[in-house]
């Protein structure tokens, strides 16, 4: 080859080098004028749940506020299915552009993986961006039940092996498995009836197909003395359950928060997660919202990114860990 011919050859390279370099940048400079630029264009919010339930209503509540805020049209979707695992691993097989992103309660990410095989993994598939509700989740009777107590409730089921009778709004969520976890604990064999939604539940309490339900959607029939509670199964005390104690206070073996929040898929730009942040935060502060939690029987409880992240890696770590000391899982 000529001398010629090889500063050719190396021209071409330079010149497809150069032009490989530049088309790299490019992709680089338009994904962050796109961030910058977040959003140019409809958002979608998906709600692994039916329509009507509480993450529902706190998802369209919040995205009401965030079109103002944001200036884009927000669309919610509900995806139901697989016990909130079909919607939530759409939002991890979502583009991490922060067009789509997910509602998320505390089962499908911190107790169903450890039972069944799910689209995604909780830790490292998806990002926390900001938590806006804890709600209460109390195990409560009909309001003329015998069971004035937990006690009461508890030396029932230890005399009377398999006929204490009760259930929640999903098999193997977070308020089915902490109360299983503490009728093992207490030595308590029990007839766990599956039934779906808190209206379900609510209406075999009343109806007497039921002895003890654990609901988190229990304000009007509490109000009403339709239903008593007895125990919050949760780590800390509820502001509308005075007197109430919780699971975390007596010392059972899980006590989960059961909290609503907002998720994308791993990798979202900084800018998406920083404009989230700021959103949500302004939306929770307001009065209207908190009129909003206050009506659902929900308390505002806002987390940035970074902390709702650290805690979620803990509370699936840490769920993960009690399900194998209790031998509920291998």
């Amino acid at each position: 080859m000529t001398v010629d011919a090889v500063a050719v050859l190396s021209g071409y390279k330079r010149a497809i080098a150069c032009g490989l370099a530049l088309a790299v940048l490019g992709l680089v400079i338009a994904h962050g004028a796109a961030a910058a630029d977040y959003p140019s264009k409809p958002i979608t919010i998906i709600v692994p749940y039916a329509p009507g339930g509480g993450g529902d209503a706190f998802t369209r509540a919040l995205a009401v506020q965030a079109q103002e805020i944001l200036g884009a049209k927000i669309f919610v979707e509900n995806r139901m299915g697989g016990g909130a695992t079909i919607g939530v691993g759409s939002v991890a097989r979502a583009r991490a552009d922060g067009y789509t992103l997910g509602f998320v309660s505390t089962s499908p990410v911190v107790v169903v993986p450890n039972f069944f095989r799910v689209p995604y993994d909780p830790a490292t598939d998806l990002t926390y961006l900001s938590r806006f509700v804890v709600t209460a989740c109390p195990m409560v009777v009909k309001g003329d039940s015998e069971f004035t107590s937990l006690e009461q409730l508890f030396a029932y089921g230890r005399t009377n092996p398999g006929k204490l009778r009760w259930s929640t709004a999903g098999i193997n969520g977070a308020p089915h498995i902490a109360t299983e976890a503490a009728l093992r604990e207490q030595g308590i064999k029990s007839a766990y009836i599956p039934m779906q939604g808190s209206p379900e539940v609510m209406a075999g309490l009343l109806g007497g197909t039921l002895q003890m339900g654990v609901v988190c959607d229990y304000a009007g029939p509490l109000a009403a003395g339709d239903i008593r509670a007895l125990v919050e199964i949760g780590r800390e005390p509820v502001p509308d359950l005075p007197g109430i104690q919780t699971f975390g206070e007596l010392g059972y073996p899980l006590a989960p928060t059961i909290f609503y929040g907002l998720i994308g898929p791993k990798g979202l730009p900084d800018e998406v997660i920083v404009k989230w942040n700021e959103t949500v935060r302004v939306i929770t502060s307001s009065d209207s919202f908190k009129q909003i939690a206050q009506r659902l029987n929900g308390n505002v409880a806002y987390l940035e990114h970074a902390d709702f992240q650290a805690l979620m890696l803990r509370d699936i770590a840490e769920m993960g860990q009690t399900l194998k000391a209790l031998e509920m899982v291998k």
